[in-house]
């Protein structure tokens, strides 16, 4: 005697079948062009000797750095290969700043970059011209303007930033 099979059952046991080898396919694919996309290991050999000697002190331990790190590396020793010396030198004082940072000035500093890079363009730009028109101000008038600053109340602050913006719309 044959068995005769449900036919909703074929046809479940088929949708399921189907559903699991398009899952596959995507998972496939998304796997795929997650490693196509990841850079490819960097041969120290392959560096020039200009980028070795920048890189030197990274020779040993060269081929156990990740791709990303190889690429993020060379790419900040171009960087610093074309700068002229005296933006050489600020890149120096900077960095031996951030090295005399605590872990948490790190920590904040970083956060404060995260939000800085989140928001739009129109924003970092005002954000920099505002940087720029402060650090024009005296030593004497940058004090003066932070105290005002740290003995305000908040609300006294949010007018301040409400008149600083009014201001900067009207011109």
């Amino acid at each position: 005697m044959r068995n005769v099979s449900n036919p909703r059952l074929s046809r479940r046991a088929a949708l399921a079948a189907v559903c699991a080898l398009t899952l596959g396919t995507f998972a496939l694919r998304a796997r795929a062009d997650e490693t196509s996309t990841r850079p490819a290991p960097v041969a120290w050999s392959s560096l020039s000797p200009d980028d070795q000697k920048l890189l030197a002190a990274h020779a040993d331990k060269w081929d156990s750095i990740a791709p990303e790190q190889q690429q993020r590396l060379l790419r900040g020793a171009r960087r610093w290969a074309a700068m002229t010396p005296e933006q050489q030198a600020r890149a120096r004082e900077r960095f031996d700043r951030w090295k005399q940072l605590s872990p948490e000035e790190k920590e904040l500093a970083r956060k404060r970059w995260k939000r800085f890079r989140e928001l739009s363009p129109e924003q970092q730009a005002r954000i920099r011209e505002n940087y720029h028109r402060f650090r024009k101000l005296t030593p004497e008038q940058r004090q003066k303007l932070r105290e005002r600053w740290r003995n305000a109340t908040p609300e006294q602050r949010q007018r301040m930033l409400e008149r600083r913006r009014q201001k900067l719309h009207n011109n």
